[in-house]
């Protein structure tokens, strides 16, 4: 099984240190605005959402986990509820590789993987090199490719 690049870690931790700062201003205008609380709430509040959003970040990390195989792509995830999900070849529709501007400034990048579906019609996986996520894509893409030769009638 493949594991993610050690920096996804930082984007998911600043992902999480913005929900602190929105959570703390949040906070800071229901003090100012609506009921007074104490002063020690807003630190706390930014404290807390922080620390419990690195820890995940971290817990994340160590889990997220994917292998492409021959017959399908296999991806494990999951914090709290362990995710498993094969993609089979024969379902995959198109692969597109994406980076986002805190991907681009820690040189990441992400491989969504579209498939045939109704319930989630699209599987993302984040923390690749940027040469990576289009290694993967084309990867997938020729194996899809020789998929729907097989099972063509």
């Amino acid at each position: 099984m493949n594991r993610l690049h050690p920096r996804v870690r930082v984007v998911w931790a600043a992902q999480a240190a913005v929900a602190a700062a929105v959570l703390t201003a949040i906070t800071v205008a229901v003090d100012r605005l609506a009921v007074d609380l104490p002063v020690w709430a807003p630190p706390a509040v930014l404290v807390v959402v922080l620390g419990v959003g690195v820890g995940l970040a971290l817990a994340r990390y160590r889990v997220w986990r994917y292998e492409v195989r021959d017959d399908a792509l296999y991806l494990e995830r999951g914090v709290f509820t362990r995710v498993q999900t094969v993609v089979p070849f024969v379902r995959l529709q198109h692969v597109d590789s994406s980076r986002g501007p805190v991907e681009r400034l820690l040189g990441l990048a992400s491989a969504v993987v579209y498939t045939a579906g109704s319930r989630g019609a699209d599987v993302r996986i984040p923390g690749l090199t940027p040469a990576g996520a289009d290694d993967l894509r084309e990867r997938l893409k020729r194996l899809a490719i020789r998929a729907e030769g097989e099972d063509a009638v």
